[in-house]
C-alpha cells in the first residue's frame, strides 16, 4: 500500500505545472537517488519499454541504462543522469500519453501513434504553438482535457505510441487534425480536407 501511495504521489508532482520548474533548479537524478521522483521515472520507462522492472524508487544500474538508452532515442546526451532536459522530455512524453489514452484508448495502436504524431505535427507547424505543452493546452484543442479522460491512468501502449511517434513514425502523413464523424458537432473540422481515416478518426489538414 505505501507503494502505490508513493507511485500515486509521484504522479500528482509530475503532472503538477511546477515540477519540470522545481527539478530543473534541484541536483540531477542519477545513480543512487532515491524518492518519489526515482519511481515516477522509473513508471514511465517502464511502461515505453526501456526499464523491464517494475519501479522501485532506487535509481541504480538498470535505471542509469534505461535513461541513456531514452536518451539516445530522444537525442539528449547519453549521460544517464536525469537532469533538466531529460526531465522536460520525460514530461513531454507523460503529457502526450495522457492525451493518447484520453483521446484514442479504444483505437488500434496505429490509431493511438497517429494522435501522438499530430501532436508533434502540430508543434512543428507555424499554425500552431511550437511546444508539446503549449500545444496540448490549447482551448478545445484536445476532447480529453475537456471532458477529463486525460487524467485516467495510460496504458502501456499509449507510452509506447508516444515513444515511435517521436521515433519518426507518422501514420497520417503529416496530418494536424483528426475527429470522429460520428461525434465531431464544429462544422468547420468537416471543411478541412482529409488526409486518410484510421479506425474511427477522419485525419486531416
Amino acid at each position: 500500500m505505501k507503494m502505490v501511495y508513493s507511485m500515486l504521489a509521484a504522479f500528482t508532482l509530475f503532472l503538477s505545472p511546477g515540477f519540470t520548474g522545481s527539478a530543473a533548479k534541484a541536483a540531477p537524478l542519477a545513480e543512487g537517488s532515491k524518492g518519489s521522483e526515482v519511481i515516477h521515472i522509473q513508471t514511465i520507462l517502464n511502461q515505453m519499454g526501456y526499464l523491464q522492472s517494475g519501479p522501485t524508487g532506487f535509481f541504480g544500474p538498470l535505471t542509469t541504462n534505461a535513461v541513456k538508452q531514452f536518451q539516445r532515442d530522444f537525442h539528449i546526451d547519453a549521460i544517464g543522469l536525469v537532469g533538466p532536459r531529460t526531465i522536460s522530455r520525460l514530461n513531454d512524453v507523460n503529457r502526450m500519453a495522457h492525451i493518447v489514452n484520453g483521446e484514442a484508448r479504444g483505437e488500434s495502436y496505429k490509431g493511438q501513434v497517429a494522435i501522438a504524431a499530430v501532436i508533434l505535427n502540430r508543434v512543428e507547424s507555424n499554425q500552431f504553438p511550437n511546444t508539446i505543452h503549449k500545444v496540448i493546452n490549447q482551448t478545445n484543442a484536445f476532447t480529453a482535457l475537456n471532458d477529463g479522460q486525460y487524467y485516467l491512468e495510460p496504458s502501456s501502449s499509449a507510452y509506447r505510441a508516444v515513444k515511435d511517434a517521436f521515433l519518426g513514425s507518422d501514420p497520417t502523413n503529416g496530418s494536424l487534425y483528426y475527429y470522429n464523424p460520428r461525434l465531431a458537432t464544429d462544422d468547420w473540422i468537416f471543411t478541412r480536407p482529409v488526409t486518410k481515416q484510421i479506425g474511427n478518426h477522419v485525419f486531416a489538414n
